[in-house]
């Protein structure tokens, strides 16, 4: 758990800072920026889906867990989040509740989250999670100097996600054989993508409803063992 508690950390300090820096940055500025973090985060996402070639099994997780998102409602309970926090902690409309979604979807969905998180939980290993926590940190100062204050509280969905992740590593470790990560993280690459067209703007894509996609090879490679076994 020790890369998931730096991560969050890094993200903390980040944000912090990317506060303290927001008043003296120029409106045109921070809108140059966050266009220019939009077309790495595209680029990172495009760059991370390219690690399979199973693009059918890429195409099923998303339509698959796009219509469970849907039906879950996530993204909806997301925003309702955010705007329960902006109500009670800020009168800056809107910005803890954009904040807040925007740097949980970033910080959450991307491959080293998930690969970071198996690493930390099956081997002990942290590396991953330490340069996650290295790349989050600059960007979050990025977004909190841009999106406001909610960034600062993504570092608790970071610490859920990624230590959930970590946990359960140790019982789903004989089905993370290389091609199902492989396919998590061009899922989870997808995704990434999808967020930077958001921030581009003004194009709105449900990226909160289709998370479970991430975790369709997995289920699917676990359910096909079963049969397997019982075949």
């Amino acid at each position: 758990m020790n890369g998931t508690l730096v991560n969050s950390l890094a993200i903390v300090a980040g944000s912090l800072l990317g506060l303290l820096f927001k008043k003296g940055i120029p409106e045109t500025y921070k809108q140059t920026i966050m266009q220019a973090v939009s077309l790495a985060v595209i680029l990172i996402g495009i760059q991370t889906a390219l690690k399979s070639d199973d693009i059918l099994m890429v195409i099923l997780s998303l339509s698959v867990g796009s219509v469970l998102g849907e039906f879950a409602r996530i993204e909806y309970r997301l925003e309702s989040l955010g705007q329960w926090l902006e109500n009670r902690f800020s009168n800056q409309g809107g910005s803890i509740s954009n904040g807040f979604v925007t740097a949980s979807l970033v910080f959450c969905v991307g491959s080293m989250a998930i690969v970071g998180s198996l690493e930390s939980g099956l081997t002990g290993n942290q590396q991953t999670l330490y340069a996650k926590s290295a790349l989050d940190g600059i960007t979050s100062i990025i977004f909190a100097s841009t999106l406001g204050a909610g960034v600062i509280l993504s570092s608790v969905a970071v610490l859920l996600y990624q230590g959930t992740i970590t946990i359960l590593a140790v019982f789903i470790k004989p089905y993370l054989i290389p091609e199902v990560v492989s396919q998590m993280s061009s899922v989870g690459g997808v995704l990434i993508a999808a967020i930077g067209i958001n921030l581009l703007g003004p194009i709105k894509i449900k990226v909160g409803n289709m998370l479970p996609a991430v975790f369709i090879p997995l289920i699917y490679y676990v359910l096909q063992s079963i049969f397997q076994k019982a075949g």
